[in-house]
C-alpha cells in the first residue's frame, strides 16, 4: 500500500477534498499557463510592432500585422481600429467601445483565477476543521476510557487529527503563490491592453481611415 494511499485513509474525507482541490488547481494552473504562453502568446511582439506601423501612418501595415493574431495586445489594437471605422459613431462612443472590448480581453485572460483563490481559501479552513473535528474524537474516546486512558492512543489521534490541517497548509501555499504569480501576469498584460488601446486612439485623427477601411473590407 503506497504511502499517498495510507495519507488518504489516515486524513479521511478532508484529506480526500483536499486531494480533489489540489488536482483542480494544478489543472487550472496548467491551463493557464497553455492558454497565456501557447493559445494567447503573451510574448508575442506584433502588437508593438503595429503601433509603431500606426505612428507612421502605415495603417495596412499595422492591420496585416494583429489580423488573425491572439495576443490580447494585438487584437485590442485590432478591435480599436474596426471600432474607428465604424460609421455613425461619436469620437467618445468610439472610444467607450474600443474600451469595452478590452475590457472583454482582460475577462477573458483572468478566468478560472477565481478558482484558485477560492482553493487556496478554503484548504487551510478545510485542514483546520478536520483538525477540531479529530480532536473532538481523540477527546472523546479518552472520556470514554475514563481511567484505562492509553496516552499513546491518544497522542495517535491527536496527530492523525493535525494532519489535516498540514495538508491544507500544503494544498493552499502553492496555489496561493501561483494565483498572485498568475494575477499578477494579468494585471501586466491588461495595463498593456489599455496603453495599447490609448495610444492607438491617440494617433486615430491622422490616421488614413480610408486605407483602414479598404483593407478591413478585404
Amino acid at each position: 500500500m503506497s504511502p499517498l494511499f495510507n495519507l488518504l485513509l489516515t486524513g479521511g474525507p478532508v484529506v480526500w477534498i483536499l486531494g480533489v482541490f489540489s488536482i483542480v488547481s494544478l489543472a487550472v494552473v496548467l491551463l493557464k499557463i497553455w492558454q497565456f504562453w501557447g493559445q494567447l502568446k503573451l510574448s508575442d511582439r506584433s502588437a508593438e510592432d503595429a503601433v509603431h506601423r500606426l505612428q507612421e501612418h502605415h495603417v495596412n501595415e499595422a492591420l496585416l500585422l494583429v489580423k488573425g493574431a491572439k495576443n490580447p495586445r494585438s487584437s485590442a489594437i485590432r478591435d480599436t481600429l474596426e471600432t474607428l471605422n465604424i460609421t455613425g459613431l461619436s469620437e467618445a462612443q468610439q472610444r467607450e467601445e474600443a474600451f469595452r472590448r478590452a475590457r472583454g480581453r482582460v475577462l477573458e485572460l483572468g478566468s478560472q483565477l477565481r478558482i484558485l483563490e477560492v482553493i487556496a481559501t478554503l484548504a487551510p479552513l478545510l485542514g483546520l476543521l478536520g483538525t477540531v473535528l479529530g480532536m473532538i474524537e481523540a477527546f472523546k474516546a479518552m472520556e470514554a476510557a475514563g481511567e484505562q486512558v492509553d496516552p499513546a492512543v491518544l497522542s495517535g489521534g491527536i496527530w492523525q487529527a493535525l494532519l489535516t490541517t498540514a495538508v491544507g497548509l500544503a494544498v493552499a501555499i502553492p496555489v496561493s503563490l501561483a494565483h498572485s504569480w498568475l494575477e499578477r501576469r494579468v494585471e501586466n498584460e491588461s495595463a498593456g491592453i489599455q496603453d495599447a488601446v490609448e495610444r492607438v486612439l491617440t494617433l486615430a485623427p491622422s490616421l488614413p481611415k480610408a486605407q483602414a477601411k479598404k483593407q478591413d473590407a478585404k
